[in-house]
C-alpha cells in the first residue's frame, strides 16, 4: 500500500511539474508582444508629416531624415508605446504642423466647420437663385418705356401683343 501511495504522489508531483513548466511557457509566449509590421509603422506614419519637407506625409517622403523618423516610429512600438503616444511625442519634438489632421482647438475647429457652412450657405444661395428666378404668374417683362408713337418699335410690340392674345 505504501508503494501505491509513494507512486501517486510521484504522478502528481510530476503532474504539478510539468504543469507548472507548462504555465510558465505559456506566460512567457503571452508576455512577448509581437515585433510590429511595416504596416503598423506605416499606419501611424500616414498621420504624420515630415518636419522637414513641406505638406508629404511621413510615410512616402524619401528623405533620410524620414527614414530616421519611420524607424523612430518602429522602435517606440517595439518599446510598446501606441499610437497616440508616439503621435504626442512627435508633436512635443516638431510642434502640431507634423500631424496630418490638426487638433481640435483654438482656431484649427474652424478647419471642420466652415465647409460645412460654406456648404450650407451655397445651398441656400443656390436654393433662393433657382425658387426666386422665376415667380409664377408673371410670365410677361415689366412695362418699359413707351416707344414713341409711329415707329418701327411702337409697330412691332403692337403686332406681338396680337400675337400673344
Amino acid at each position: 500500500m505504501a508503494i501505491i501511495a509513494m507512486k501517486r504522489s510521484s504522478l502528481l508531483l510530476a503532474g504539478a511539474v510539468v504543469l507548472a513548466l507548462l504555465l510558465a511557457v505559456t506566460a512567457r509566449v503571452h508576455a512577448q508582444e509581437p515585433t510590429p509590421s511595416d504596416d503598423d509603422v506605416n499606419a501611424i506614419a500616414k498621420q504624420l508629416y515630415c518636419p522637414v519637407c513641406e505638406n508629404i506625409p511621413l510615410d512616402v517622403c524619401p528623405t533620410q531624415a524620414c527614414a530616421q523618423w519611420r524607424e523612430l516610429i518602429y522602435q517606440k512600438l517595439e518599446q510598446g508605446w501606441g499610437e497616440q503616444q508616439i503621435k504626442d511625442y512627435f508633436v512635443a519634438q516638431y510642434g502640431d504642423r507634423v500631424l496630418a489632421e490638426p487638433p481640435r482647438r483654438g482656431l484649427n475647429w474652424l478647419v471642420y466647420v466652415l465647409p460645412a457652412v460654406f456648404f450650407l450657405g451655397g445651398a441656400v444661395i443656390l436654393f433662393g437663385v433657382l425658387r426666386g428666378g422665376r415667380k409664377p404668374g408673371t410670365g410677361q417683362p415689366a412695362p418699359g418705356p413707351a416707344p414713341a408713337a409711329g415707329s418701327y418699335e411702337a409697330r412691332l410690340e403692337e403686332e406681338l401683343r396680337k400675337l400673344e392674345e
